[in-house]
């Protein structure tokens, strides 16, 4: 089999959906080396990984294209994918080119939310009907839709008014980084860079309202427990955080980093107490898989797909009420025994998102399309 591949997100995107389509690349090609697969990105990479014998990055083969790399990605790229006798061409991000469903490929779209739907308050007018039109032209043509979770799959079928017997759900898997146990004086380097405390709870995600970061220094504020936080700027929000910090005199507990690699974050998972993420909603959410892989006990938000990712032994709170928040944390500290279960049932359950079983679930999609 030949299989294109949209990879903007892996070359340009260092986490969420870079992330993704980095390792389901990594892992379809690796444990299915006969297939060929190609990656089409639109303009030169600002992110380099690893790629395998079997695979290659396509750039737009004239001028025009590298100069209209948008449109190319939405419509020129139709002949290079032709040319390259593409069998089946996969979306990794929500969308897929305009017409394709006119040719003789198969095509197969993952949408991992619809966020921008459910909440539309935290999108322009502009980028809501963007994204509508996208995701409802990528859904509608595609001869498969996968979403990342049931929660995504619901979503679709209401939203987009999608046909369920269409949508496959594939849970998302995490780098490989996440699943190693470090030596003792890896992890304690990694302190010492980042000045990192002994004792302290994590979290990690896009610093903005949807991820509820502020709800849960509310929850630690009174708790004798630090606060690390690993995630990009969205700086509104940000800056409404940092004022409450400020405010309360929190700066020499509430620490954030930058600049950490993946090695470096599966170490800050392994060195925390407890991973906490109360986010309000989302289509699937990594963080936990990683936290439950690195052998860190998670608090995290009640419904949507939460459960989905963490299980049936982390702990859930109403993302909304600090007090429930601050209680579970502090009785979690203060209990070792629980500590240890959530642990050991967590990194069981994890074993369903392992890389060989998400690999073989794409490839029976493509294996039955063509």
């Amino acid at each position: 089999m030949k299989i294109g591949y949209d990879s903007k997100r892996a070359f340009h995107n260092r986490s969420g959906l870079g992330n993704f389509s980095r390792d389901l690349i990594s892992i379809i090609s690796s444990y299915f080396p006969k297939n060929q697969y190609v990656l089409y990105n639109p303009k030169k990479a600002k992110i380099n990984f690893s790629l395998n014998e079997n695979t290659t990055e396509v750039l737009p083969s004239s001028i025009f294209w590298k100069i209209f790399s948008s449109i190319w990605r939405q419509k020129g790229i139709l002949n290079q994918i032709k040319n390259d006798k593409i069998e089946i061409y996969h979306g990794l991000s929500g969308e897929i080119p305009q017409g394709i469903h006119k040719m003789n490929i198969k095509t197969i779209v993952t949408i991992h939310d619809l966020i921008f739907m459910r909440f539309p308050k935290l999108y322009s007018p502009i980028d809501r009907r963007i994204y509508f039109k996208k995701f409802k032209y990528a859904a509608d043509k595609a001869d498969v839709v996968i979403a990342i979770s049931e929660e995504t799959k619901k979503d679709i079928v209401h939203f987009l008014n999608i046909d369920p017997e269409k949508v496959s759900v594939i849970y998302q898997g995490c780098n490989k980084a996440f699943k190693q146990v470090y030596p003792s004086e890896a992890l304690e380097q990694t302190r010492t860079k980042f000045n990192i405390p002994k004792a302290f709870v994590l979290n990690v995600g896009t610093i903005q309202k949807r991820k509820n970061l502020l709800n849960l220094i509310k929850a630690i504020e009174t708790l004798d427990i630090d606060l690390v936080v690993v995630g990009n700027d969205k700086r509104k929000y940000t800056n409404t955080v940092k004022e409450y910090i400020n405010s309360k005199n929190l700066n020499h507990r509430v620490h954030f980093l930058k600049n950490v690699s993946t090695e470096e974050l599966a170490h800050i998972y392994q060195l925390a107490n407890i991973f906490v993420y109360p986010s309000i909603f989302e289509g699937f959410g990594i963080p936990i898989i990683e936290a439950l892989y690195s052998k860190t006990p998670v608090i995290t938000s009640k419904g949507s797909c939460f459960p989905e990712a963490g299980g049936p032994d982390s702990i859930y709170i109403d993302p909304e009420n600090v007090s429930e928040l601050r209680s579970e944390i502090e009785n979690l500290l203060n209990s070792e025994q629980k500590q240890l279960l959530m642990v050991s049932k967590g990194l069981e359950y994890a074993q369903k998102f392992e890389d060989k079983h998400i690999a073989e679930q794409h490839v029976a999609i493509y294996n039955a399309l063509i």
